[in-house]
């Protein structure tokens, strides 16, 4: 008989909604809440809509942007080797 796979505490369960606040949309790309928020300064994530006077960011242009980033760093790995 196996043993079951520990579970990962730190994993993030993907959001049930499709605009999140500051706080989720760091978590949910993996960085704190100051780093992202240099990130949407930089242009490396979005900025946020306003709706009521809440910012909230569309999870899809999060999936978006940061797609861009790990294709940006697959391309300079590559590079590295040339």
């Amino acid at each position: 008989m196996t043993k079951a796979a520990p579970i990962r505490h730190d994993a993030l369960p993907p959001p049930t909604r499709r605009g999140l606040h500051r706080d989720e949309s760091a978590a949910y790309v993996g960085v704190s809440p100051n780093t992202f928020d240099r990130m949407v300064a930089d242009g490396l994530m979005p900025k946020p809509m306003q709706v009521y006077g809440r910012k909230l960011w569309d999870v899809r242009k999060l999936d978006q942007s940061f797609d861009a980033l790990l294709a940006d760093g697959e391309s300079a790995q590559a590079n590295q080797w040339d």
